[in-house]
């Protein structure tokens, strides 16, 4: 299991002698690998982890016997099942034997609906005969990124070059892509929100970029204000940081705050107005739980206002009501980019070779799953539709929940698949939690786990407002599970906030 597996590395790490050798020691090795930081899978769900080792190896002294882990959206890693049609098809592509027994009407042919059995032998001819296991353009299959272009244009209403598609090893590997691109040296900067996902903070730390913080509002369901870019801006510019990029991430991630169309014609407006390249992070599109703010892509809006702006948008199999995670497939479109930039992007895409062609098939079934008079599309939209009311229901009933707890407000989850409460916890806990040199919303954090197996990140992880204290939790877990969550949650805050009154 995970715990043991990380269990086992601390021991041989600790175990080494590094007294013998010297060029790979936390004094020698590169500082940016250091001051990097990525909250989801960090202290606390260290901690998880060893508590999760503990119960394996039948240790009943701990007041619960599993971990709960609401720290990231891994929607399959609790429970989540992959969606029927989508497994029936990688499952052929996987074995060309079971295709072609499945095609000549052997017994395969019984276990697979027709239209599963038409997909997989398309996808197989239009990866050129080669298949799943040989390297792929290094952009990825063309035939497969037709299909993305296809779907872009579908969503959007505007064309889609597929020479401007890239799919990628999910959508961080594109983030990072770009941003390789973007960063020259520490004196350049990429606009990101607070509070964001901390791929991007970890990243710029990796790359020696600068980090320049623009804050979303709270009390606006974290709307986004062009005033706030214009502040932030303003500051990196006094202190001779040159703004390259603004990243927004629409539906939010930790805040599940939904852009309206207004907002994003701001944004579009304020790259115009900076010269900036819009980096859209967009994998939470199909997780929207309000009918005000329909998803409305930022290639669309884009194009309705004819801009020019340079715009690379992220869309990933992991979310939505896929929950992929573990294929790694996404993809990037550029738009308005430079030909010979776009010649660069393919160079560094090459050094790579390809992205895995599993997660290439997954994007594909992702941009086109089964459509109407299709065998398997009854099943499909009832798994989809099932999936994505689940969760918006599991939304309600945690936020209603925590908006229950002394000193707790927490916004409604518009979109994507977290909850991101505020906590104003008594002075004696913020004087408990320095003593212990722990943010106050870790110190928070880390009590949930221990009292009760729950795995959520502290806020300060996400980046906030100071003066303010949060955790991300996900809504992830099944029906039944998310219940567990809520009853032991509201128990052990309302001891937390007893302990420290």
């Amino acid at each position: 299991m995970l715990a043991r597996t990380i269990r086992a590395g601390f021991r041989r790490a600790g175990s080494f002698n590094s007294k013998q050798f010297s060029q790979m020691t936390m004094d020698t090795i590169n500082p940016k690998v250091i001051s990097a930081q990525y909250a989801v899978r960090g202290e606390i769900v260290i901690r998880a982890a060893e508590l999760e080792g503990m119960i394996c190896d039948g240790n009943t002294s701990l007041p619960f016997d599993e971990i709960i882990y609401c720290n990231i959206g891994n929607p399959q890693s609790v429970g989540q099942k992959p969606i029927t049609f989508f497994r029936q098809v990688l499952a052929l592509c996987m074995d060309p034997t079971l295709l072609a027994n499945a095609q000549d009407g052997g017994q395969a042919s019984t276990l697979f609906p027709s239209d599963a059995i038409a997909r997989a032998a398309t996808i197989m001819e239009g990866t050129g005969g080669h298949g799943l296991g040989a390297y792929s353009h290094s952009k990825g299959v063309p035939y497969l990124r037709q299909k993305v272009a296809r779907f872009i244009e579908e969503r959007d209403g505007y064309p889609c070059d597929p020479e401007e598609i890239f799919l990628t090893n999910g959508a961080s590997d594109g983030v990072f892509a770009v941003l390789d691109l973007l960063i020259r040296s520490e004196t350049d900067g990429i606009m990101i929100p607070i509070p964001q996902y901390p791929l991007y903070s970890a990243a710029l730390a990796l790359k020696g970029g600068d980090m320049i913080s623009y804050y979303l509002d709270e009390s606006k369901s974290w709307g986004l204000s062009v005033e706030a870019l214009e502040q932030s801006i303003a500051a990196a510019k006094s202190r001779g940081v040159t703004a390259r990029a603004l990243c927004v991430i629409n539906p939010g991630n930790p805040t599940g705050g939904c852009l309206t169309v207004d907002e994003m014609r701001g944004i579009v407006q304020f790259c115009e107005q900076e010269n900036l390249v819009l980096l859209a992070d967009e994998v939470y599109q199909e997780n929207v739980y309000v009918p005000d703010k329909p998803f409305n892509s930022f290639k669309k809006i884009v194009s309705d206002m004819k801009s020019p702006i340079e715009l690379v948008s992220f869309h990933s199999t992991s979310k939505g009501y896929l929950g992929e995670c573990g294929m790694r497939g996404g993809y990037y479109e550029a738009v308005n980019i430079d030909p010979q930039v776009m010649n660069e992007m393919y160079k560094v895409a090459s050094v790579s070779l390809c992205s895995n062609i599993t997660g290439q098939v997954m994007v594909d079934l992702m941009v086109d799953p089964p459509r109407a008079g299709e065998e398997s599309y009854p099943l499909f939209m009832k798994e989809r539709g099932d999936q994505l009311q689940r969760l918006k229901s599991r939304s309600r009933k945690l936020v209603a929940a925590l908006n229950e707890l002394q000193g707790v407000t927490c916004n409604m989850a518009e979109g994507a698949m977290y909850a991101f409460p505020q906590i104003r916890l008594p002075e004696n806990a913020l004087k408990a939690a320095a003593a212990q040199g722990k943010a106050a919303d870790a110190l928070y954090a880390l009590d949930l786990l221990e009292a009760t197996g729950i795995c959520v990140v502290p806020g300060s992880g996400f980046g906030q407002e100071e003066g303010t204290l949060h955790f991300r939790t996900t809504f992830l877990p099944g029906d039944e599970k998310i219940d567990q969550v809520v009853t032991m949650m509201s128990k052990f805050h309302t001891e937390f906030m007893q302990k420290y009154a």
